[in-house]
């Protein structure tokens, strides 16, 4: 039965979406306005945009749930995450920003297409990698959301996410840019605010640390290590492996990296890396330790789990529940995890329609193309990810983080190596950077597929991936043509990060 007074909280937060969206389809005049908001998001709204890009619905579910099932093992995930959004602004946010501007890039696949001097090879590789790795992502953040809804209004999954997909849908086709960044002020703020609030409360329900510590050390020893000896997963070779994964992945992901783009002044990135770091750090580790809170209550008898095969991803949902009785407060926060989840999705959603029309219709197949019509492919491109992605999440993973590891495992291997090479070494070339995306896209896709569904390995399957790419980038460059000297200057490319 669904609680009137939850359904109109929900129902209520649905329509300033769709509000925002409208408002914002306003200011869509062009192209640009509707990819980079016309280049002008002021200082706040990118710092948010950058977390919440980099927060999605893993912080709170899969985070608290990886908590839940690996206890202290998996903390060092609450220091690499946040760094990502740190790495990607000041690795590639400074240099691209100003390249950005003086060369009008929509998206990094410009930056490529213009550093690689290949404007239709390069451009066409990433921007098909760039989608698939979005959409892999994208089903995780679906995933994410239904089990908000289902929580929330005990709909059947179909239902949950079918709902989902036409709010999100609807103000990221209508608003572009302007709509993601603005929707996601509201949800980052509501993250922000919901966890200092919700996950003091939970780890006090449950006896506090130390209480909670006794507990999952009876349970296990090893939930309360800082490290494992034994297994695949969280020894000191997969830790070194996770970081990487985690801070370099998600800072050169397509939906991510882009949004430095759309900065309205370049000084911005000399604060927003500190604050950006330091506001997801504290609303991660609280996160993480809310799905400890959660095991001792389940545990104790306080919390039962639904029955399904990814439970622990309800962790979190859960404890808002068993914390929150009064039904107006609950129903409150129960949007606050529904903004969470959402705050990421439709920035994908966006990335992919916009790779797909300017870099692919407009920059390759139809150079011809005007704004309405790249306006018009773009729109029909979010509506066309969201559906086939929606139908790829019917059947969720056993725990959402892995399928979010995935994900960031071939954007890893895929972008990381391509653009750190473009952006610092003189010597990548064009055939260089060809053989390194693709190399890097084919063997992080069928390592992902072995390590996921075959067998373990020693370290992150994206560690081997990402190695092949620099070896591929490494051979290939110094056995081709070096690229002009005068495209590597005006690409700011060279070791330094602020241009001399």
């Amino acid at each position: 039965m669904i609680e009137p007074v939850t359904a109109a909280i929900v129902a209520l937060y649905f329509i300033t979406l769709i509000v925002i969206g409208a408002w914002a389809s306003r200011k869509i005049h062009n192209t640009e306005d509707y990819i980079v908001a016309g280049r002008s998001l002021g200082f706040w709204v990118f710092t948010i945009l950058m977390i919440s890009s980099v927060c999605s619905g893993m912080t709170l579910l899969g985070v608290s749930g990886l908590g839940f099932n690996a206890g202290w093992p998996s903390i060092w995930e609450q220091l690499f995450v946040p760094l990502a959004a740190s790495f990607c602004i000041i690795v590639f946010g400074v240099k691209l920003h100003r390249i950005a501007r003086k060369n009008n890039y929509m998206t990094v696949e410009d930056y490529f297409a213009n550093r690689f001097e290949s404007p239709k090879a390069m451009r066409s590789l990433a921007a098909v990698a760039g989608i698939i790795v979005s959409l892999i992502y994208l089903i995780g953040q679906y995933t994410a959301i239904s089990i908000v809804l289902v929580w929330l209004f005990g709909i059947p999954h179909w239902q949950a996410l079918l709902a989902a997909g036409i709010i999100i849908t609807g103000y990221t086709v209508v608003g572009g840019l302007y709509a993601v960044s603005w929707t996601t002020v509201i949800q980052g703020g509501l993250l922000i605010v919901g966890v200092l609030a919700i996950a003091p409360l939970l780890i006090a329900k449950a006896g506090g640390l130390t209480h909670i510590n006794e507990v999952m050390g009876g349970i296990d020893p090893a939930l309360v290590q800082p490290y494992l000896t034994t297994g695949n997963t969280f020894t000191p070779a997969f830790l070194l492996s996770f970081g990487l994964l985690l801070t370099v992945g998600l800072a050169c992901a397509p939906h991510v990296i882009n949004n430095v783009l759309a900065a309205k002044q370049e000084s911005y990135f000399r604060w927003s890396p500190l604050i950006a770091f330091a506001v997801y750090a504290v609303v991660i580790v609280l996160v993480k330790f809310a799905g400890f809170a959660g095991r001792v209550l389940v545990e104790e008898g306080s919390i039962v789990l639904p029955d399904v095969s990814n439970a622990s991803d309800f962790i979190f949902v859960s404890g808002i529940e068993y914390a929150i009785p009064n039904l107006w407060v609950w129903s409150f926060f129960a949007v606050i995890v529904l903004a969470a989840v959402m705050s990421t999705t439709d920035r994908l959603m966006l990335t992919v329609g916009s790779m797909f029309a300017w870099d692919i219709w407009k920059n390759v197949f139809r150079p011809s193309a005007d704004d309405r019509e790249v306006l018009l492919v773009s729109r029909v491109s979010v509506v066309i990810a969201a559906g086939g992605t929606l139908l790829l999440a019917v059947n969720p993973p056993d725990m959402l983080a892995w399928l979010m590891w995935s994900g960031i495992g071939i954007m890893l291997s895929t972008f990381a190596v391509p653009l750190l090479a473009g952006l610092y070494w003189r010597g990548a070339t064009r055939e260089g950077a060809l053989a390194s995306m693709a190399i890097g896209l084919v063997s992080g896709g069928a390592l992902g597929y072995w390590y996921y569904v075959v067998e373990k390995l020693p370290v992150h399957f994206s560690l081997y991936a990402v190695i092949l790419s620099a070896v591929a980038m490494v051979v290939v460059s110094l056995a081709t043509q070096k690229t002009d000297h005068r495209v590597l200057d005006a690409t700011l490319t060279g070791g330094f990060i602020q241009p001399r």
